[in-house]
């Protein structure tokens, strides 16, 4: 998951889940058309909440579950159209062509989930964010991306 060379790195502690939907909050308020935002981590890190976040930033009401079994969830919101795609289960990046990501990105925003599985498919721009556990509620998150995203995430 490579940035552009004139991309940032910030690290952020999210103490609950209310930060964690904080950070979502402020994605959400940037996201535009032809985005990816790249979500990693272990299993339980935090990453379907964190896209759930901002699904429902974004305006979605209904339920928001872990694509893991469909692959890839389709929502309309009044901003534009969000993908969220968990490549947990691809075996080969060949089968990421199918799902339509590149289509989701020609008229919307796409949220991936396992995207260290779409290797040479991840766009080169996409905004990444590696969740890691610090305690029961607390996580870690690791943002890399193009500088455009930087100012969302100043310098501490």
């Amino acid at each position: 998951m490579n940035g552009k060379s004139e991309g940032f790195v910030r690290e952020i502690a999210l103490a609950d889940q209310s930060a964690t939907e904080a950070l979502g909050a402020k994605i959400a308020a940037l996201l535009k058309p032809g985005d990816t935002v790249a979500l990693a981590g272990d299993l339980g890190a935090g990453k379907t909440t964190l896209a759930r976040s901002i699904l429902h930033t974004l305006g979605v009401t209904e339920r928001v579950p872990s694509p893991t079994f469909t692959l890839v969830q389709h929502y309309e919101t009044a901003k534009l159209p969000v993908e969220h795609f968990d490549l947990y289960r691809i075996e080969a990046e060949s089968e990421i062509d199918e799902l339509g990501l590149a289509d989701a990105l020609a008229t919307g925003a796409a949220l991936i989930e396992w995207p260290e599985r779409a290797r040479s498919r991840l766009p080169v721009d996409a905004l990444c964010i590696r969740l890691e556990i610090q305690t029961e509620i607390g996580r870690r998150a690791t943002i890399s991306g193009p500088s455009s995203w930087a100012p969302l995430f100043p310098e501490a």
